[in-house]
């Protein structure tokens, strides 16, 4: 397996959550069903990172759906990203076989890593 890209974003916790609560639909559009359930906004907002450096990653194409990159996490509590429909499509555009996410927040920031390989 090959590095296909690496992509990082960072997140100050309070700006996100204050956009959150000015703009509550917004919560609906960036995260699924299940994502939503986590209302920290910390954990809100390592996900959203998540979600960015996906789209990093995959060059930010134009017409991928916030909802078909979805953060979970494994029994032991490792996250991953499940990807569906465009980002799905854009990841196969670029052979894309595998991801690795890393999520962390401390300190009123939120950061995630993704690396893709194929």
């Amino acid at each position: 397996m090959a590095v296909v890209g690496v992509g990082v974003d960072v997140v100050d916790v309070d700006r996100f959550a204050a956009t959150l609560s000015r703009t509550p639909g917004i919560a609906m559009r960036l995260f699924t069903p299940a994502e939503r359930d986590l209302v920290r906004p910390e954990r809100l907002a390592a996900r959203f990172a998540a979600k960015e450096a996906v789209a990093k990653v995959l060059g930010a194409p134009p017409g991928l759906e916030w909802h078909d990159a979805e953060v979970v996490l494994s029994g032991s509590g490792r996250p991953s990203v499940q990807i569906r429909g465009t980002v799905a499509a854009a990841a196969a555009r670029l052979d894309i076989a595998s991801w690795h996410l890393s999520l962390t927040h401390d300190g009123g920031v939120a950061i995630a890593m993704v690396v893709a390989e194929n």
